[in-house]
């Protein structure tokens, strides 16, 4: 359990939120609150990171510095190092990391945590074309341990097995039925995380889902990144911060995630250049109610960067920038488990 200050900037409150069963939703509502809309940005974009290397051997990017030549004090060779110490020398054993594992499979592209066994974010894209494709069949699909990644980092199907948890599908099958093969690479365990089942993945996070899809109906091109979030709680008794997750396994493997993320980039025109209306959700892992607003868990974008980590859309200008839930009704559409589950299975 890793301890937190008090003292938080604004930025950093607004994602934190309680994950009990009984409060998750309230709280995370009441801390995402979007009562007052931020307005539209008008100042230009920030200046974009730098693209992440390709892996290279350690040699040729930690070599060490030349020696650099000194003047001469007493008792000083001429030419030796002004450093007496090479700590890149270590990388000549290896790199210790961190590794993002990145998978480019046909329906999704994602980012692999090895130290929760969970990734870090699963991109995928939809459009009204491929939702109108009706060639994969989930029945043909089976959960499958990631091959990909190293074994000692996977998450394995015992893990989930008897912990309570589903294995919760960042991209949903249900946006990959235009192909088999795309389907089946929903199941893979690096594109799940322990997720409450009842309540939550069979329910809310499902309608959820069934949103992103039904954007398509006004956007030609709809993009969405998912990942888990892993947040603070104030303990009740000494005030202070703490972050506490379970983790499921025997041993213990996977971690069990406090949050979940979207971010959602509509794209008013399939081709470069147009509008883009950007949404950030932050949902808690416990169970909502139905009646529960989609529009309360909508946060700033920064607040989920901050939360995760990771920057999305920092080369996309402010001009091109919308508010999803300006543009369109943030809102679920509520249906029984069992009725979208039979209409799944539909081809």
């Amino acid at each position: 359990m890793i301890g937190y200050h008090a003292n938080m900037s604004k930025a950093t409150i607004a994602v934190i939120a309680a994950v009990s069963a009984g409060a998750g939703a309230a709280a995370t509502a009441a801390m995402f609150s979007m009562r007052k809309p931020e307005p539209t940005p008008t100042s230009t974009a920030r200046t974009p990171s730098a693209p992440l290397p390709v892996p290279v051997p350690p040699s040729q990017v930690f070599a060490s510095p030349p020696p650099t030549t000194t003047p001469s004090p007493k008792g000083r060779v001429p030419g030796t190092p002004s450093a007496p110490v090479d700590p890149a020398g270590l990388f000549e054993y290896g790199f210790p990391g961190p590794t993002a594992d990145l998978a480019t499979r046909q329906a999704l592209i994602s980012s692999y945590d090895r130290r929760t066994r969970n990734p870090h974010w699963v991109a995928e894209h939809i459009t009204p074309s491929s939702l109108s494709i009706r060639d994969g069949d989930r029945k043909h699909s089976a959960f499958l341990e990631d091959p990909a990644i190293p074994d000692k980092f996977q998450a394995k199907l015992k893990d989930y097995a008897r912990s309570g948890y589903d294995r919760g599908h960042q991209v949903p099958a249900a946006d990959c039925k235009w192909s088999q093969a795309a389907m089946n690479d929903t199941f893979y365990l690096s594109n799940m995380c322990p997720q409450v089942g009842e309540g939550f993945n069979r329910d809310y996070w499902a309608h959820f889902e069934d949103f992103c899809r039904r954007l398509t109906q006004r956007y030609p091109s709809v993009r969405v990144v998912t990942g888990p979030l892993y947040l603070p709680k104030r303990d009740v008794e000494d005030g202070k911060w703490y972050v506490k997750y379970e983790v499921i396994g025997n041993p213990p493997n996977v971690a069990v995630p406090t949050h979940f993320y979207k971010v959602i980039y509509a794209e008013e025109q399939a081709a470069p250049g147009g509008k883009v209306a950007l949404g950030a959700f932050v949902l808690p892992n416990a169970v909502i109610p139905n009646a529960k607003p989609l529009s309360d868990f909508e946060v700033p974008l920064e607040a989920v960067e901050r939360a995760s980590g990771l920057e999305f859309a920092t080369k996309l200008p402010a001009a091109r920038r919308k508010r999803l839930c300006a543009e369109t009704s943030c809102s679920v559409m509520v249906k029984e488990y069992a009725d979208r589950q039979k209409a799944f299975a539909k081809k």
